[in-house]
């Protein structure tokens, strides 16, 4: 890579951090989607392991204790394992690049449909009884999705939006997910050797930047007016989603 590559790989991290700080997700969707406009949705996966990892682990460490939550949702981060790892190695067994044009694809869509969805303001509500078994069909949906694009806000937002949890409780529910999703991550890339040691180290350089835009953007979250970011945050992934929708085609 070039200067102006690494300068660029530098300023996405910041600004996915921001965007984690603020909403309390979105850093893997946004930094993803963004690296994918020029180099593979592999390797921009990968450079998102350790960033992904620490600010997930610190988002649940701003809050209170996580043990009875995670009780709760241990279908669904046991299914995201198993999803994750399961899809990784059929798609691997069955010699499909996650830097191909289908990545693209995927990833695309899964922008551009979350985005709409954000936009809309659409909301689900699980009615009492189905989240025992609704909760594993979630998580493994969410870990196939991780596998085949490198992010997992679909369909693990709006279900954990749809349990009628606090504001607190959904920001630490959202960073359990994701923590699964990307630990499962990082062994299936391992496994199959999609994670060189030259991608891990720039993971770990990649850390760096997207903290100190999680910092930043939890600064701003006092701030600035949600509505207006939370407009302009899902607008952006619609137009994400659709440049890879046409990139990959």
């Amino acid at each position: 890579m070039d200067t102006t590559h690494i300068i660029y790989i530098g300023a996405v991290f910041v600004l996915a951090g921001m965007v984690k700080g603020v909403t309390g997700m979105g850093l893997p969707t946004v930094a993803v989607g963004l690296l994918s406009l020029f180099i593979p949705p592999l390797e921009a996966a990968s450079l998102m392991i350790v960033p992904s990892l620490l600010s997930n682990v610190w988002q649940l460490s701003s809050g209170a204790p996580v043990y009875p939550l995670w009780q709760r949702l241990r279908p669904m981060l046991v299914a995201i394992w198993i999803g994750t790892l399961g899809c990784g190695a059929a798609f691997a067994a069955m010699g499909e690049a996650l830097g191909g044009s289908g990545a693209n694809l995927t990833l695309g869509a899964a922008l551009a449909v979350y985005g709409a969805m954000g936009l809309l303001s659409v909301r689900f509500v699980v009615p009492v009884g189905y989240e025992r078994w609704l909760s594993p069909v979630m998580g493994v949906l969410t870990g196939a999705l991780r596998a085949a694009s490198g992010v997992s806000t679909l369909p693990s937002v709006p279900y954990l939006q749809a349990l009628g949890l606090s504001r607190d409780e959904l920001v630490q529910a959202m960073g359990l997910a994701f923590t699964a999703a990307t630990s499962a991550l990082a062994i299936s890339l391992a496994m199959h050797n999609a994670l060189p040691a030259s991608v891990a180290g720039g993971s770990l350089l990649a850390q760096f930047p997207a903290m100190a835009g999680m910092y930043i953007g939890q600064r701003l979250r006092k701030r600035m007016d949600a509505q207006i970011f939370r407009r302009c945050f899902f607008v952006t992934l619609i137009g994400l989603g659709v440049q890879l929708l046409f990139s990959g085609s």
